[in-house]
């Protein structure tokens, strides 16, 4: 059974990686954005014990799965059912390259110029991922990483095709 976690900062390529995932190995994917959060304009955070329940009903459906997302509060109630945990710890700048450049997410924005226009506030919230100690910052995530037992890789630079040769489950 395949069942991966993946954490790292916003723009690191949790996404991206998940899909080629996907692809390779035929899993189920849940996205953290997409059930963290009340579905209503102002972004206000639903509560843990909703997201979790949304959680475990995935990971009960579905035998061979791959999560990701920034949120360690959620990543650390999954990782005792989760056999490979992937840190894309590849840095601020390299984050804020791929902010610009990602295509477009019809999953979070109704347009292009929607995601375009929540630029500016993304690479504010990249560039806090080193200075906040909240469930999303780097502190959180480097130290889900370092008590993780089970298999683990953690990335510095953009992950690359090499990584589906790491994964060895």
């Amino acid at each position: 059974m395949i069942k991966i976690a993946i954490i790292g900062n916003s723009s690191s390529g949790k996404s991206s990686l998940a899909l080629k995932l996907v692809q390779t190995f035929n899993l189920a994917h849940l996205d953290l954005d997409l059930i963290a959060w009340e579905a209503q304009k102002t972004p206000i955070r639903r509560s843990l014990s909703s997201s979790l329940q949304e959680i475990m009903t995935f990971i009960n459906k579905n035998e061979n799965w791959v999560i990701e997302g920034c949120y360690g509060d959620l990543i650390r109630e999954i990782l005792p059912y989760t056999n490979l945990l992937i840190f894309l710890n590849i840095g601020v700048e390299t984050c804020l390259e791929n902010a610009k450049k990602r295509s477009w997410e019809k999953h979070k924005y109704d347009t292009p110029e929607a995601q375009e226009a929540n630029l500016s506030m993304l690479e504010s919230w990249i560039k806090g991922y080193f200075l906040r100690n909240d469930e999303f910052s780097f502190s959180w995530h480097q130290q889900l990483f370092e008590s993780f037992t089970g298999q683990k890789i953690e990335y510095k630079t953009n992950w690359n095709e090499d990584i589906i040769k790491l994964i060895n489950l």
